[in-house]
């Protein structure tokens, strides 16, 4: 490629430099510039020089382009690739997601009805205690209203037969209920 740049460039100059003899000599004598040849030349020289290190620098600059294309259009490929992997992951989690949800409602559900019935289960405790603990506390009621109910009638026995006894207490009774109590007492004396 390089030898077939450089014949091109080579080509060219040459057809440039015959061109200028020819234009040259002609224009020189018409216009009267010596130096137009020498110009011709000189530019023929520049433009083969010129075309000579674009030959030798542009196959390895476009092999460099042509390779940094390549590489860019791997990694793009590349990136395409695992973009197209990142959206099918995306697209199976989104279609699991429905799945998961539901199965966390039936778990939410299930978990409900298990505390729905252990809270059923500590009210029915609750509620028993409550019972048992109320009809001992109105056993207990009970007890101490009855007993409460013997001693005030009691107490009110006591005051009846006290007013009974009382109101029959003559002084002659009581003078024989002393004279039996003496007598009484003088019989245990003996008796031990």
């Amino acid at each position: 490629m390089r030898r077939a740049v450089w014949t091109i460039a080579l080509g060219c100059a040459l057809a440039l430099v015959a061109l200028a003899q020819e234009s040259g000599a002609g224009a020189a004598a018409e216009a009267g510039d010596p130096w137009l040849l020498w110009k011709w030349i000189n530019f023929a020289i520049l433009a083969a020089g010129l075309g000579y290190l674009i030959g030798k620098a542009a196959p390895a600059y476009f092999q460099g382009r042509r390779d940094e294309i390549q590489s860019a259009l791997t990694e793009a490929a590349r990136e395409i690739k695992d973009a197209e992997a990142k959206a099918a992951d995306l697209n199976l989690r989104l279609s699991g997601i429905q799945t998961e949800i539901e199965h966390l409602r039936q778990e939410a559900r299930e978990a409900m009805a298990v505390e729905g019935e252990r809270i059923r289960q500590e009210t029915e405790r609750h509620l028993k205690q409550i019972q048992e603990q109320s009809a001992q506390e109105i056993t207990l009621m009970t007890r101490a209203a009855r007993h409460e109910l013997r001693k005030y009638s009691a107490g009110l026995a006591l005051d009846l037969a006290e007013q009974r006894i009382r109101s029959r207490m003559t002084p002659d009774a009581e003078a024989g209920l002393v004279d039996n109590f003496v007598a009484d007492l003088q019989r245990r004396a003996r008796a031990n």
